[in-house]
């Protein structure tokens, strides 16, 4: 979850239209009370495991280059689970 800009830290909608903005990957907002709060990764129809990989991939650049402190690696811990 990402606490509100006005909390001192990282608004998530404008993480979204970051991403959006850098990657061309579509996140979901959260909804209702967590508005602006988190964002959702959402999929319709077929998704398989390398559509998986390039949305973790996208979320994690996205993170980066939002400057939100996170710990890299997720991607990597995707691709040794699904390789297993």
């Amino acid at each position: 979850m990402m606490p509100t800009a006005a909390q001192g830290t990282h608004d998530a909608d404008a993480f979204r239209k970051l991403v959006l903005a850098r990657f061309n990957m579509s996140l979901g907002t959260g909804l209702g009370r967590l508005a602006g709060k988190v964002f959702r990764i959402g999929h319709l129809g077929d998704f398989n495991d390398l559509s998986l990989l390039g949305t973790l991939s996208g979320v994690e650049m996205g993170l980066r280059a939002a400057g939100v402190p996170h710990q890299s690696g997720g991607v990597q811990a995707a691709i040794d689970y699904l390789s297993a």
